[in-house]
């Protein structure tokens, strides 16, 4: 009777369990990357990479896809979850594929080089591979004020850079020489990366400059134009399904205040500025 059953139930088609839809995991990296001290909500390796881990743990995911919406912040964290991401890209077989939405540029572009292939929309911002620093200088300020800047520092560099202090031009070298080495080392990660497929001149492509996406393609910094659902049903088949990682909100992280606005409304507006004027360089 056993042995009946059992062919029986060989013999009953399972096409759902024999050949389930291929998934696609998007992970979404949006906003500017830095440590959360610095900005409310940035993106770093700290805070993504349980994220980044459910992306690739994904039932039958035959590829992670990036949706990356970023104009950069640190190259630090930049790398290193552009490398984490790669890791587990090796480690789990699994291919992972950057989609440019609104911009990926600097940092934003950065991270996308974790992918295979790199795609944006016609209208995203790409590129912007370069290195900056701004500040505020407030030596005529506080002059006009009647306030006396008072540095008591072991060290002749440690105090460079000071913004109650007019400019110097040792400091501003030293800053140059820093902002050259840090260039380097991001074209030389964009190089790496792409290889063969960049058809633009160093000079052009590395000056900081950023384009559409057409323009990023003939350059090759892109593979090319479309987004993200039409380009991996091509690639997998119109049968894809698409699983979203979202950030988990549950009652313990609000209670313990992870979700909470921070303390010092101060530190929240400049960060918040800081964080505008970054995306204000794309007219964003």
């Amino acid at each position: 009777m056993i042995k009946k059953i059992k062919t029986l139930l060989a013999k009953i088609p399972l096409p759902i369990f024999q050949n389930p839809a291929p998934v696609v995991a998007i992970l979404p990296l949006e906003g500017v990357i830095g440590s959360d001290s610095r900005f409310s909500t940035a993106l770093n390796l700290a805070g993504l990479e349980e994220k980044i881990a459910q992306a690739f743990d994904v039932y039958n995911v035959k590829a992670v896809a990036l949706a990356v919406n970023s104009p950069g912040g640190s190259p630090v964290q930049s790398e290193l979850i552009m490398r984490h991401i790669q890791k587990l890209s090796a480690e789990k077989k699994v291919p992972v594929y950057a989609f440019a939405e609104d911009v990926a540029a600097s940092g934003g572009y950065l991270i996308s080089l974790a992918a295979e292939e790199i795609y944006a929309h016609e209208a995203s911002i790409i590129g912007s591979i370069g290195v900056i620093s701004a500040g505020f200088g407030f030596n005529r300020a506080i002059e006009k004020i009647g306030v006396d800047r008072r540095v008591y520092a072991a060290g002749d560099n440690k105090s460079i850079l000071d913004p109650f202090q007019p400019a110097k031009e040792k400091d501003i070298k030293l800053l140059k020489e820093l902002q050259k080495e840090i260039h380097e080392f991001f074209k030389n990660l964009v190089k790496e990366s792409r290889g063969d497929r960049l058809k633009g001149t160093q000079k052009v492509m590395f000056s900081g400059q950023f384009w559409a996406g057409n323009e990023a393609m003939k350059l090759g910094l892109v593979d090319g134009v479309g987004d993200l659902r039409s380009v991996m049903k091509e690639k997998l088949g119109d049968k894809t399904k698409f699983k979203r990682i979202k950030e988990e909100k549950g009652l313990i992280k609000s209670l313990l205040g992870m979700n909470s606005a921070k303390s010092k409304i101060s530190d929240e507006i400049l960060s918040t500025l800081e964080s505008r004027a970054i995306w204000g360089q794309f007219g964003l």
